[in-house]
């Protein structure tokens, strides 16, 4: 069944993702490498068997698919989901006595509460694990690109090499799930018409592992499928004579050839990858028309909503590492410098649905255990503390310090390192489990049990099936999958 959606959207109008937009992604993707510095020492085997890898103690997989939902901006735990000491909103009141602005509600879990405005989440925690101590770095001036290239690629910018995404090391390292589904999507992210673009395209890349390991971006989740169907009414003839001639123009083509049999290689590939999608039924998982009216229905908050929805049937498809994205745009959704009570009401309806959702169609359909889920965002936020106590972090806060005197100022603004909030789902993870905890009291940095980013990731690895020393050979020297291979995966979080 077809049907025509009500588009929300923040920022921009939507821009139509046409099938030249996906071709595009096939050989540009690819092509986008060549600016990165070619691997001096690198020869792009297919395997990770082959000799450029090195893995040590390869830990069985406990997970063949992982998506990510990304909160973008910074989203708040005291206001999602780490609730303190709450103050409602009355002028003339001083900052110092506001940790919450939302009240805390029970949860399927006895004793655990998160924030007002998360019901239907506090209804699915039983299915995994809350941590409530997740700490980012201290970086002088806190970022939300610098840190989101950090959290996504394991490394703070700048690098000597263009670092992977997590996704492409997924990609490079696990293959496919089906030879005709993208395994690296990301799902709601404008990478055009936006502040900050050249930030976010910094990691939105398969670094040195080539084009053909990037990600399919998808801003736009309902116009999914218009991107991988071939023209109406063109015959399967007429669309293989398209793409033998496409291919033909990029074996020729001057720039791939100085590039090297690397970077020409992959970028072939990155095609045939295209084509081969495009050519196959399974695209009809990109489309989220075809879902019954019901389901689409609970799942339509926006644009994220519906991208919970396309990661669901995408997962199913084959897909090996999606990511859905509130969309990180300046000063929008959880960048809150000032409403950050409205805001967040609006946010928490955003999320709370789809995610709930999400989470109960994979165990219904018997994928959960499977696919890891994991919720996270690049930093918290706090009324007073900017960073950590001794941080030279610059204060971001566009709202008074002292006291409240219009709504505007109610909320959460200064960014926060000291703990953060993750969910996850799935893949091994323990059910019904509170992992981690936060000082009830200002500054609230976590006091039991921290894990960092590093560590984090080393946890994903590991129950994805990759070892978190798993290293390739870049300009003669190794690069890893975790920080200089020091992750550790933290093993209390797994059942």
């Amino acid at each position: 069944m077809n049907r025509r959606h009500e588009q929300i959207d923040i920022g921009q109008g939507p821009r139509r993702w046409t099938r030249r937009d996906f071709v595009r992604w096939a050989s540009a993707s690819a092509a986008a490498t060549l600016t990165l510095g070619e691997p001096h020492a690198w020869a792009a085997p297919r395997t990770q068997n082959e000799a450029d890898v090195t893995e040590r103690d390869s830990p069985a997989a406990k997970a063949d698919c992982c998506i990510l939902l990304w909160m973008a901006g910074g989203m708040a735990a005291p206001d999602t989901f780490d609730p303190k000491r709450y103050a409602p909103f009355r002028v003339g009141l001083p900052a110092s006595e506001i940790l919450s602005t939302f009240p805390a509600i029970d949860t399927v879990l006895p004793g655990v509460q998160i924030s007002q405005g998360l019901e239907n989440i506090a209804g699915i925690l039983d299915r995994g694990t809350l941590i409530r101590s997740h700490v980012l770095p201290d970086l002088g001036n806190i970022l939300h690109s610098r840190h989101q290239y950090h959290w996504h690629t394991g490394y703070v910018p700048p690098q000597t090499v263009a670092a992977p995404h997590m996704g492409a090391w997924m990609a490079r390292l696990l293959g496919p799930r089906d030879d005709a589904v993208p395994p690296f999507i990301v799902i709601g992210q404008r990478l055009e018409g936006i502040g900050e673009k050249e930030e976010l395209k910094a990691f939105h890349t398969a670094g040195f592992l080539g084009g053909e390991y990037g990600p399919f971006i998808i801003p736009y989740p309902e116009q999914g499928a218009e991107a991988v169907r071939p023209p109406q009414g063109m015959t399967p003839s007429r669309f293989e004579s398209r793409y033998q001639f496409y291919r033909r123009l990029a074996e020729a083509d001057p720039r791939y050839v100085r590039a090297g049999d690397f970077h020409r290689e992959s970028i072939l590939r990155a095609m045939d990858n295209a084509y081969r999608l495009l050519a196959s039924p399974k695209r009809e998982a990109f489309d989220i028309s075809l879902e019954p009216k019901a389901v689409y229905d609970e799942y339509n908050t926006g644009r994220f909503g519906l991208g919970c929805l396309l990661a669901r049937r995408l997962a199913e498809a084959g897909a090996r590492f999606i990511e859905v994205t509130t969309e990180y745009v300046p000063f929008e959704g959880w960048d809150t410098h000032e409403n950050g009570h409205t805001r967040y009401t609006k946010m928490k309806e955003l999320i709370d649905r789809p995610v709930a959702r999400l989470i109960r169609d994979l165990e219904e359909r018997g994928l959960l255990d499977r696919t890891l889920v994991v919720l996270a965002s690049e930093f918290s936020r706090d009324m007073l503390v900017e960073g950590v106590p001794g941080s030279n972090a610059k204060d971001q806060s566009r709202a008074p310090a002292d006291v409240m005197g219009e709504m505007i100022h109610y909320g959460l603004h200064r960014h926060f390192t000291g703990a953060s909030s993750v969910l996850m789902f799935g893949g091994g993870i323990a059910r019904g489990q509170v992992f981690g905890e936060s000082a009830p009291e200002r500054p609230c940095m976590a006091v039991k049990d921290p894990i960092g980013v590093t560590d984090l990731h080393a946890t994903i690895y590991t129950a994805m099936g990759i070892s978190p020393t798993t290293a390739m050979e870049v300009e003669q020297r190794p690069f890893y999958v975790t920080q200089d291979g020091k992750g550790k995966p933290e093993m209390r979080l797994f059942a």
